[in-house]
């Protein structure tokens, strides 16, 4: 198994609350007081990314793709990472066997080779989906990946689907929607309707079978109609059918070597959560199968004035025992337009975003929250005392929120100053914050059951923020050398954007999931955790930690540069 084969995770599952967190203080606090305050902001690639093949015709640019040998065999070939295995176990192969959505299309298909009398198969469907095929994935309104565009080489089966063009015209859930040229042939598209509100458009021409997941998001770009997220023309359906390969451009990918069973390419826009304008760096992950196993990838644009891929300041200030880290270089540039839009003040602004760079980092711990992360940054001078006053202004205007209770609609800030440190904090109401009402100097001014202590720190030429203020004191501690750091546990001369605690990481997210949900309004689904989640975290807090490292000197050089990650055992 090579260096940089997937041994501990292909994927983490995500958490899914059942509440909804605090708009005013995380929206406000961890987007405007972590993104913008902290200056994590980041110039735009050296040149526009090309235009592709597929936008040319008329498909948006896809968030997933997945090319594989047997579409069949993905889940299974999953399972094949231990950490999954041991996990997921066989009821992730199961679920998807059992799908609901995979069941009726089953049976519609069923229904009309009875009713038709066709001579086809009963094990149609097994056979199709046993056959090589690229997926497109978009996400939904949701944000989830659910609109999808499938291309699968028939083989043998071209012939066999004929019969069903036959019956379009005569059958409930079976009808022609539109025409598509393919060189000199004319081609029909068709939509099933399945599971009374479901329904899929396909077509196929020689050894191509096109499905389109979402009927509406076809269109016809001579009818004047616009390119939708999502959307898919029928000139796109008409390149497909005839054999081109519009999916693996939109993420730099050569051709599918012969060797690779699976290929899974996920853009950065899914994994960044809406944050992906403040780390273009960042393009996208990859996993690949082989017969050695998996293997991941990590996509990587180049920035104009690229900065050095340098994280050991990151992990000199992080205190030990995080869940999870990841390090980012920063190309910080002036964006004061943007930090006054959100609430700062112009001059604190541009005195913040001129200082920054370096690199930042984010770090999770068992002992705060999921929404909670410490933000580790630079700054360019080695004494940026001259900033603190700016840096305090910056923090009053963009961190707080209207209280209800209190005249001057938020809490004052506290200031401190200690040695090398120099630290802002203030209190904010939260229902979500670790501390109960009753511990507050003033209880009745706190507007709700709890609040948060909002810190910032700037520490010599480090700065430090968090909604919790125990993890801003703690990672003050590992910069005075009364903590240890995550320097301590991590590869010395590597270059490490991530780091993954398991042990740490399954505390997290059991605390996460029974806190969102109580015993006593939420029984059935706090059973079903304690049944049959817990177990899979205890596992995975049974594995070691583990660090993803690039090769040293990596750095991106243009769009879509892929660089394999190595999972090192710690």
């Amino acid at each position: 198994m090579s260096d940089n084969t997937v041994t501990p995770a292909a994927e983490t599952p995500n958490a899914k609350p059942s509440r909804r967190w605090p708009a005013i203080v995380v929206g406000l606090c961890l987007v405007a007081g972590v993104a913008a305050g902290m200056g994590w902001l980041m110039k735009k690639s050296t040149a526009p990314a090309p235009q592709l093949a597929a936008e040319k015709l008329g498909m948006s640019r896809p968030d997933g793709l997945l090319e594989t040998r047997s579409l069949s065999q993905l889940p299974k070939d999953l399972l094949a990472v231990p950490f999954l295995k041991e996990t997921l176990t066989e009821d992730f192969v199961f679920y998807y066997e059992a799908h609901a959505d995979r069941l009726g299309l089953i049976g519609s298909l069923r229904r009309i080779i009875y009713e038709h009398d066709l001579k086809l198969q009963d094990t149609l469907i097994e056979q199709l989906f046993d056959q090589p095929a690229d997926v497109a994935l978009w996400r939904g309104a949701d944000g989830r990946l659910k609109e999808f565009l499938l291309v699968m080489d028939r083989g043998g089966l071209a012939k066999v689907l004929e019969p069903l063009a036959k019956v379009a015209l005569d059958d409930s859930q079976l009808s022609k929607v539109a025409d598509v040229k393919v060189g000199t042939d004319d081609v029909a598209l068709y939509q099933l309707t399945y599971n009374a509100s479901r329904a899929l458009v396909f077509g196929s021409h020689g050894d191509k079978l096109v499905v389109l997941s979402n009927p509406t998001r076809l269109y016809d770009p001579d009818s004047g109609v616009t390119l939708e997220a999502g959307g898919v023309s029928t000139k796109a359906i008409a390149a497909l059918l005839n054999g081109e390969k519009l999916f693996p451009e939109a993420f730099g990918l050569p051709p599918r070597a012969p060797e690779v069973k699976q290929r899974l390419s996920v853009n950065a826009s899914v994994l960044a959560m809406g944050y992906q304008r403040f780390i273009p760096n960042f393009a996208g992950l990859r996993f690949d199968m082989d017969d050695k196993g998996w293997h991941s990838f990590l996509a990587m644009d180049e920035l104009e004035n690229q900065p050095d891929f340098d994280f050991k300041p990151v992990w000199q200030a992080m205190p030990m025992g995080a869940s999870a880290c990841v390090a980012l270089p920063l190309a910080a540039e002036q964006q004061t337009p943007l930090l006054v839009k959100l609430g700062a003040e112009e001059r604190a602004a541009q005195a913040l975003t001129e200082h920054m760079g370096g690199a930042a980092g984010l770090c999770w711990y068992a002992d705060s929250r999921l929404y909670t992360p410490l933000l580790v940054a630079s700054l360019k001078d080695e004494d940026s005392a001259s900033l603190d006053g700016d840096l305090g202004k910056l923090f009053g205007s963009m961190v707080g929120a209207y209280e209800g209770k209190v005249d001057e609609h938020a809490f004052p800030v506290v200031e401190k100053q200690e040695g090398q440190s120099h630290q802002w904090q203030r209190q904010v109401s939260s229902s979500f914050g670790p501390y109960a009402a009753k511990a507050a100097e003033n209880p009745d001014a706190i507007s709700g059951k709890a609040f948060m202590r909002v810190s910032l720190a700037r520490h010599g030429s480090t700065l430090l923020f968090s909604l919790d203020d125990k993890l801003v004191d703690k990672a003050l501690g590992t910069l005075d050398k009364r903590f240890p750091p995550m320097a301590d546990v991590v590869p010395k001369d590597l270059l490490m954007p991530v780091y993954f605690g398991p042990e740490s990481m399954a505390q997290l997210m059991q605390q996460e999931t029974l806190d969102s949900l109580p015993q006593d309004m939420e029984p059935v689904f706090y059973n079903a955790a304690q049944t049959y989640l817990i177990p899979k975290l205890r596992k995975l807090g049974g594995y070691g930690k583990y660090a993803l490292t690039l090769p040293e000197g990596s750095e991106p050089d243009g769009h879509w540069q892929w660089l394999p990650l190595e999972w090192k055992a710690l």
